[in-house]
């Protein structure tokens, strides 16, 4: 069954929503505003974001006491914060699976028992968030709706997103130009993920990450371990890139920046594109980096396809999504002819984009399915696709 829907690199794909579907919040970085478009797709199917179990290595100096971590850590690793408190209080007072986490957080990473207290005490539990999850849960998955991919289109193809993307390249255009000869991957493709994400900024999200993490962490059942895995990583990112864990504001979620990245994602592919010694993705130039990053690390082959139309001759019995693999010659076989030649290259993916009376099938090459690393979704990747054609058309 074809999934199209979700949210970011970022969010495991069992978490992510039709994206066209998810409320936008106006946000503001802890230095200017910004936004999010990370959309949690809870028909249990973004992507990413996708990407549920990257963890950080440990510091060499987990595992060992918590004298020792105390004195041995470098003045660098000193949390940002005067929080302090010797018991949990506010909103998750008595919660003895956030202590239990921060007891692990001691452990493990060498983080200061009463700091983390003070730090918790102040967080603020999301209930419109659970209300909303707890809703979406209750919802069936079903097959494609007749038009589906008319309606997603619609919300991503106008003149906002192609306008904001030609605005945002014009004025990045060094950075960009580096990001595809460092990384290989076309500027326009890094600028159709920022389109989607988060109109290169103008819609970053309100909540604070630490908010959205507690809350997802440690009172939603269905997916807590993968929240306070992602909160173990936020903690983790703060220390490291010196900043306040309160200050940072994102998704609902906890997905972060221009590129909505997750924490996890954060620590494994974001980078220092600027050179200024942090790595902040509400940073345009950051952004940039990371995103072409991201894709690189999913193997991204430059010069290659992203999709080739098909002519159906006649019914269509072979499954459409992003899990089926097919050969050239299978496609064929089964009456699907490419509109033009087209590389038969790597694993290839049947799409299936629904409109209003019809529909529309392409091949989705290896490029494609990159692009769904991002985002579990075909109709994601399309939308990124197309707004991508669509801004290079503009620059």
């Amino acid at each position: 069954m074809d999934t199209h829907s979700h949210d970011s690199c970022l969010l495991p794909a069992s978490l992510a929503t039709p994206r066209y579907l998810l409320p936008r919040f106006r946000f503001s970085r802890w230095c200017q505003p910004l936004f999010t478009s990370c959309a949690l797709l809870l028909t249990l199917g973004c992507a990413g974001c996708a990407e549920q179990s990257n963890r950080l290595a440990l510091p060499p100096a987990a595992g060992r006491p918590n004298a020792a971590l105390a004195t041995e850590r470098p003045a660098s690793r000193a949390c940002v914060g005067a929080y302090r408190a010797r018991q949990l209080t506010g909103d998750f007072a008595g919660y003895a699976n956030l202590q239990q986490f921060v007891d692990q957080m001691v452990r493990k990473h060498g983080f200061e028992e009463e700091y983390l207290l003070g730090l918790f005490s102040q967080a603020r539990r999301k209930n419109w968030t659970l209300n909303y999850l707890a809703k979406s849960d209750q919802e069936l998955k079903g097959p494609p709706s007749a038009g589906g991919w008319s309606r997603y289109r619609a919300k991503f193809l106008d003149e906002r997103h192609i306008g904001a993307g030609v605005e945002f390249a014009n004025r990045n255009r060094a950075a960009l130009q580096r990001a595809t000869r460092q990384y290989g991957v076309p500027e326009e493709y890094i600028l159709g993920i920022l389109a989607v994400e988060t109109t290169f900024g103008g819609y970053v999200g309100k909540d604070r990450v630490l908010d959205a993490l507690t809350t997802l962490g440690f009172d939603y059942a269905r997916r807590g371990d993968y929240f306070r895995g992602e909160l173990e990583n936020f903690l983790l990112m703060a220390r490291s890139e010196r900043l306040d864990p309160a200050a940072p504001v994102g998704s609902y979620a906890g997905a972060m920046g221009l590129g909505q990245f997750m924490p996890s994602s954060f620590l494994r592919w974001a980078v220092d594109f600027n050179g200024d010694g942090r790595r902040d993705l509400w940073n345009a130039e950051d952004a940039i980096g990371s995103v072409a990053n991201y894709f690189s690390q999913h193997g991204w082959q430059p010069g290659h396809p992203v999709v080739t139309p098909l002519q159906a001759n006649g019914p269509v019995s072979l499954e459409a999504g992003l899990a089926p693999q097919y050969t050239l010659a299978a496609l064929q076989q089964a009456g699907l002819q490419p509109a033009r030649p087209c590389s038969s290259d790597g694993p290839l993916r049947l799409v299936r984009l629904r409109y209003v009376g019809y529909d529309q099938y392409l091949i989705g090459h290896p490029n494609f399915y990159t692009i769904t690393r991002y985002n579990n979704s075909t109709y994601y990747a399309m939308a990124v696709h197309e707004l991508a054609l669509s801004i290079k058309r503009r620059l």
